[in-house]
């Protein structure tokens, strides 16, 4: 007996660390939830709104915004409750947007889900790649103004500083998977708003006298700028604005970090609220701000738009705190394309060495940890691609645009829709049906006519563009 009770207890201790499903025992709150959020979602969108709000005006732009910021939050919801299924609270774990859709719609929409999620995924990742270097060439410029004066040649090349991101994100992508990515998510979320308060302090500032020029329609149509320009431009804003709330993507993935009490849908859409509520906050502002300092001119990042002058230390550190902030939201956008990759390869090479075994590597004055050469292999080759192709195509702008307009409508807004009709048998033609298709046809419509605006833009870019040129 005293045998038998020491065998159970030895049992019961090595299970204390894994979860009902026997994987690694979750730990997330409704807290590092948001802090994975507000990672993900205030990125490099935030730079772009005032520009965004130039081409829309004082009414469109920050009602666009708004609408993003309700359709976001409340499908947010809609999905955190795909998460179990069949039922929200005790059915069966879905440990990806692509397990959840799979559960409830099944067929070609899986494959459909996974060919929105993933691409989307990289295309962001390939953003990071870019914004992260723009704010580093911000500092450069900044510098060089300061100390060899305003006339001084200064026109640094973004393409060392996409390979030392790259670099960064090399060593950064060894973490295993998502649950060890807390703290990096905590700083990046402290970066984030860090970058915004300097923003909206330097916009009060240059906005206080500031005879910049607005409207209520945004940039006027004129000799210099015809009517079809201002609906590209148009176009593009709602795109930019569309991937300034592209989280659902990693929603399902984020949800899996919690702990499984309280129910982990309960504590998601806590997290989507304060996450969406204060990314909408601070969308508003620095979008509104941001206008009201420079007007119709400005700049696609209005960090950059302050002339890299003074107070150049001010402007460096908000530039550092962008570079620290994409460095962490690449990690939570790249870590489903990792987990997803690896675990398809583990099912279907499950005795290959190189793919199944972990090494423990130990380097002095540091602690063990392990290392897996397929996992070292794939995610280096992935981060040097995602680099190779931001080098190519490097702009912010209308590569922002695309990304959102791709990525809004099929899992912000169709997936979850269609999850909750078949979870709730909700019948076809009754009120709610009909309220729920009306959303979904409206913003299909409006993803569709943003990605038109933004592709329009990245051929413009591309007519005089010659990759690998100063």
């Amino acid at each position: 007996m005293a045998s038998t009770s020491s065998t159970l207890e030895i049992n019961d201790f090595a299970h204390k660390d894994l979860d009902d499903d026997g994987r690694e025992k979750r730990t997330g709150t409704w807290v590092t939830a948001s802090a994975h959020i507000i990672t993900a979602v205030i990125g490099s969108g935030v730079l772009s709104l005032a520009w965004a709000i130039a081409q829309l005006g004082w009414i469109a732009g920050p009602t666009i915004l708004m609408i993003f910021s309700f359709v976001t939050y409340f499908t947010s919801t809609l999905l955190a409750d795909a998460y179990r299924a069949p039922d929200p609270v005790s059915g069966k774990r879905n440990y990806t947007y692509m397990d959840a859709v799979r559960s409830t719609l099944g067929g070609s929409k899986v494959q459909l889900c996974g060919i929105a999620q993933y691409v989307n995924l990289v295309g962001i990742t390939i953003g990071y790649t870019i914004t992260s270097s723009i704010s580093i060439v911000a500092i450069k410029k900044s510098n060089c103004f300061h100390y060899k004066g305003h006339d001084a040649p200064c026109n640094p090349s973004n393409y060392p500083y996409m390979i030392a991101f790259a670099v960064i994100q090399i060593v950064l992508c060894q973490i295993p998977n998502f649950h060890k990515l807390s703290w990096l998510s905590m700083l990046a979320a402290i970066m984030s708003f860090a970058y915004s308060f300097i923003g909206l302090g330097l916009s009060m500032d240059k906005a206080i006298g500031s005879e910049a020029k607005t409207s209520l329609t945004g940039m006027p149509v004129g000799p210099k700028f015809s009517a079809t320009e201002k609906m590209w431009k148009a176009l593009q804003a709602i795109g930019d604005m569309a991937f300034s709330y592209a989280f659902s993507t990693v929603l399902i993935e984020i949800q899996d970090t919690l702990k499984s009490y309280p129910p982990e849908n309960k504590m998601m859409k806590r997290a989507s609220l304060v996450g969406v509520m204060t990314t909408t906050m601070f969308y508003m502002l620095c979008g509104c701000l941001g206008y009201a300092a420079f007007g119709n001119d400005a700049p696609g990042n209005f960090l950059t738009g302050f002339g890299f002058y003074e107070p150049f230390w001010l402007i460096d550190f908000a530039n550092i705190c962008i570079a620290v902030h994409l460095i962490g939201a690449y990690q939570v956008f790249c870590q489903p394309i990792f987990g997803f990759v690896e675990n398809k390869c583990a099912e279907k090479w499950p005795e290959s060495r190189f793919i199944m075994v972990e090494r423990e590597v130990r380097l002095p004055f540091c602690a063990e940890f392990d290392i897996n050469l397929f996992r070292l292999v794939w995610r280096t080759t992935y981060v040097i691609i995602t680099a190779l192709i931001a080098m190519i195509f490097p702009f912010f702008n209308s590569f922002l645009g695309l990304i959102g307009a791709a990525a809004f409508y099929p899992l912000t807004v169709y997936f979850p829709i269609a999850m909750y009709i078949v979870r709730a048998r909700i019948s076809k033609y009754s009120f709610t049906w009909i309220c729920l298709k009306t959303l979904d046809w409206t913003c299909l419509v409006v993803s569709l006519a943003a990605a038109i605006g933004s592709v329009q833009g990245l051929v413009s870019d591309l007519r005089d563009y010659h990759p690998f040129k100063e």
